[in-house]
């Protein structure tokens, strides 16, 4: 289970530093496009944040297009960036290495 502790500006530009795929906007939340050859490779690795997602117990917000997912994630219950945000993008980072 996750301290769901909002993170401070200091804390999320160290975490957000360690990623290769996100954007942190505004100190509130992350944002990741990823690009993909067709709809199906798309659909295919969106599933796969879901089940990530499921794991987790946490939402992203994702639009799948044909070639491009969209992911923002926040931790709702306290409206900003928690570790379980940053835990979650390093894990959908993950995936791209073994697509």
């Amino acid at each position: 289970m996750y301290n769901l502790k909002l993170l401070n500006p200091e804390e999320i530009k160290k975490r957000g530093s360690e990623l290769e795929n996100w954007t942190v906007s505004e100190n509130h939340h992350l944002s990741g496009v990823f690009l993909f050859n067709d709809l199906a490779s798309s659909m295919h690795f969106a599933v796969k944040v879901g089940k990530i997602a499921e794991e987790m117990q946490h939402d992203p917000e994702m639009s799948i297009g044909a070639g491009k997912v969209e992911l923002s994630i926040f931790t709702h219950d306290v409206d900003g960036l928690t570790d379980l945000d940053f835990d979650f993008a390093k894990k959908v980072e993950i995936l791209l290495d073994t697509k």
